[in-house]
């Protein structure tokens, strides 16, 4: 089987991002893709739109892409390294691969899924840094909220 093209793949979750930055919220995108490359489902941080601390972009992505048979074949692509409850979601659902748009902001639970057999993949991709550290640098306060530093 090819490798799919994650840097379309991640085209999807900026997209998302951006949407996220737009509305005036953190600027964290997801899509969850069948290996094939079909496109489940995709979402977006709206922690601050919505007042819900659980809806990160990689949980709106999978409650959004709905119930499947199994998740071995699919790929979560996120903009940025997922959190703890993010990584967990991935685990205990057995989604087989997770691509990242960045690690430099926050190293979040990657290292972990790839010790228990997830293909993680950091596309370092200067667009995911840039936004992401710019929205940090005026946002300190709601993304200690976001992360859970006091």
């Amino acid at each position: 089987m090819s490798t799919p093209d994650y840097r379309a793949m991640l085209e999807v979750a900026l997209e998302e991002a951006r949407a996220g930055l737009a509305e005036g919220g953190i600027p964290i995108g997801a899509a969850l893709f069948h290996r094939d490359g079909t496109l489940l489902g995709r979402g977006r941080n709206r922690r601050v739109q919505e007042n819900d601390p659980s809806v990160h972009g990689e949980t709106d992505a999978f409650r959004k892409a709905g119930r499947q048979r199994s998740y071995r074949d699919t790929i979560m692509v996120t903009t940025l390294s997922p959190c703890w409850y993010c990584s967990g979601l991935v685990r205990q659902f057995g989604i087989g691969t997770v691509v990242m748009g960045e690690t430099v902001n926050f190293q979040g639970g990657h290292g972990w899924l790839r010790e228990h057999g997830v293909e993680v993949v950091d596309l370092a991709d200067e667009a995911c840094i840039r936004m992401m550290a710019d929205w940090i640098a005026a946002n300190p306060a709601v993304w200690n909220e976001d992360i859970g530093v006091d």
